[in-house]
């Protein structure tokens, strides 16, 4: 059967036909906990009844519908996901299919914005060197990362990469004469989970405002309460005026969304944009349910909580395989002395005589490992899931 696929991920050897809760379970019932949430997709863990029940009750009333038309569900999701995002200043919403899609109307939105006021020497993007974006041509362009882009050029051109931290490059580089947005992840997920100084942001910040330049968050992976606020932007204090969600933004279906501020919510009209599949019903509904969980202040306490406790047992083993921790909720990186991939592997096939339960973790760089568990996981499936960790790492 996997011969039909193309060859373009390396899979772990295991076929899961079913999950529940932080679980995962194979054809031979063996079981793994999920120190992945699908790369943070399934948010709210496997079979979240609330979830499966309104994407039931959709099914069996739409599923589909074009964007010709209105349907009933869409706009309370989307007059949900705006209120959520209204304290970092957005307005208005596209829906769309995934996180490349979500960013590339970001960079479209900047690019018109600057080209109606300024003309079209103004359009270059300026994106952290680490950054990730996505992998279609103009995502992957707006993406710091040059493993990416072999093999896969000519790129976009306006893309502009700078060093995250570096105060007097960034400063050149939001040239206002040139520039058209600076886009950023509050914190960087594929590069190890870096999250932004402060500092730097609320620099960038002021030099977007006083420029008119456009300053957009990509909360893809960082957003929707995985760092324990329900942006991961939020504890930097500043507005956006643009904004991309996607991810576990519908707890496991596929759904993105660029958000636009006021200075930009009225950049998009008709014909300038459009997804075939963006906000249909059944992501919609997902979606609502999604929103009304994870903007809950005592659930998002719940995150900080376990993210907390997650990283301080880690910290607290001073093994002698680990270099650093960084993150911040239940997103953390853990940086060691030898290649992830292998680690991986060993943690897949954990358990008395490799019968389970195994951990499903995740790599973000050669050698980082990367913890996106589901908010719904418990404190003993944590202390589990880190023994199952440490006896791969004291092998």
């Amino acid at each position: 059967m996997a011969d039909v696929f193309m060859n373009t991920y390396h899979r772990l050897p295991v076929t899961f036909v079913k999950g529940e809760g932080a679980w995962l379970y194979d054809r031979a019932g063996k079981k793994y906990l999920d120190f992945s949430s699908g790369i943070a997709v399934n948010c709210l863990g496997h079979g979240y009844p609330p979830l499966v029940k309104a994407l039931s009750d959709q099914a069996a009333r739409l599923i589909h519908t074009c964007n010709y038309y209105q349907n009933d569900i869409s706009p309370v999701f989307a007059e949900k996901l705006v209120r959520a995002c209204q304290g970092v200043g957005m307005q208005r919403v596209f829906l769309g299919n995934s996180g490349a899609e979500a960013n590339e109307g970001a960079i479209k939105i900047a690019r018109k914005y600057s080209l109606k006021k300024y003309g079209p020497k103004r359009h270059t993007i300026v994106t952290l060197r680490g950054s990730f974006h996505g992998r279609t041509i103009t995502a992957l362009s707006a993406t710091g990362q040059e493993k990416f882009h072999r093999d896969f050029g000519p790129f976009t051109g306006g893309f502009k990469f700078i060093p995250g931290g570096d105060l007097e490059e960034l400063d050149r580089a939001l040239d206002q004469k040139t520039t058209a947005g600076f886009l950023v992840e509050a914190v960087q997920g594929e590069s190890g989970i870096i999250p932004q100084d402060p500092l730097y942001i609320k620099t960038a910040a002021k030099l977007c405002a006083d420029r008119d330049i456009l300053l957009m968050f990509d909360e893809i992976q960082c957003g929707l309460g995985r760092t324990g606020t329900f942006l991961a932007m939020e504890p930097y204090e500043v507005k956006a005026d643009v904004l991309t969600l996607a991810k576990g933004l519908a707890g496991g279906l596929p759904v993105g969304a660029v958000l636009a501020g006021e200075k930009a919510a009225e950049v998009f009209q008709t014909g300038d944009h459009g997804s075939t599949f963006g906000g249909n019903p059944l992501a919609a509904a997902a979606g609502v349910v999604v929103l009304d969980t994870v903007t809950d202040p005592a659930f998002l306490k719940e995150i900080a909580r376990k993210g907390r406790a997650l990283m301080d047992a880690i910290r607290s083993w001073n093994h002698p395989r680990i270099r650093e921790i960084r993150g911040r909720g239940l997103m953390a990186g853990v940086d060691i002395d030898r290649e992830a991939w292998p680690v991986l592997e060993a943690c897949l096939a954990q358990g008395p005589g490799r019968t389970g339960p195994g951990l499903l973790i995740l790599s973000a760089g050669a050698k980082t490992l990367r913890f996106l568990p589901p908010y719904t996981i418990t404190d003993g499936e944590i202390d589990l899931g880190l023994a199952l960790l440490r006896s791969v790492l004291d092998a």
